[in-house]
């Protein structure tokens, strides 16, 4: 489904802000940060969200946990794109470091490597977030677990 509707929306007029919304809408908790899905492809994805009061701690920074949802967002995107039809996922585990405060827009890159069958299996997905300056604020890694979907009938 995301990667069906990402070709379908992001060549569109608008088509990148009716996909960020669509991703708020069916993960509202996500939605909560006001992400930009910007790219995604084939193993990567790269989504951004803006500083605002909303989302800042007591250290006038933006919070923690803003910066995990982001992180978690891009690596599940990149996973989510990449995976077969025949697969599913579900993040078993989640760590990130926090390198400096913050401030500004917040870019999150994340990676996997490319999936190519649905058997059960545990990818780490890293995510990279970074400042407009481009230095890192953040560094997130996923373990992800992939395995086949449910068979309907046994259900």
């Amino acid at each position: 489904m995301v990667r069906a509707t990402w070709d379908r929306l992001q060549g569109l007029p608008g088509g990148r802000r009716a996909f960020s919304l669509f991703v708020g809408r069916i993960a509202p908790y996500t939605g909560t940060i006001g992400p930009r899905v910007e790219d995604v492809g084939l193993g990567h994805a790269r989504c951004s969200m803006r500083d605002r009061p909303g989302l800042r701690n007591p250290f006038r920074s933006v919070h923690a946990v803003a910066l995990t949802n982001l992180a978690e967002l891009a690596g599940n995107l990149a996973v989510a794109y990449t995976l077969p039809d025949d697969a599913r996922f579900i993040v078993a585990g989640l760590s990130i470091d926090f390198a400096k405060k913050a401030r500004g827009t917040i870019t999150a890159v994340g990676s996997c490597p490319t999936v190519l069958g649905s058997e059960r299996r545990e990818l780490l997905v890293p995510v990279s977030l970074r400042d407009a300056v481009g230095e890192e604020v953040a560094a997130a890694q996923l373990r992800t677990l992939i395995g086949p979907k449910k068979n309907a009938a046994r259900a």
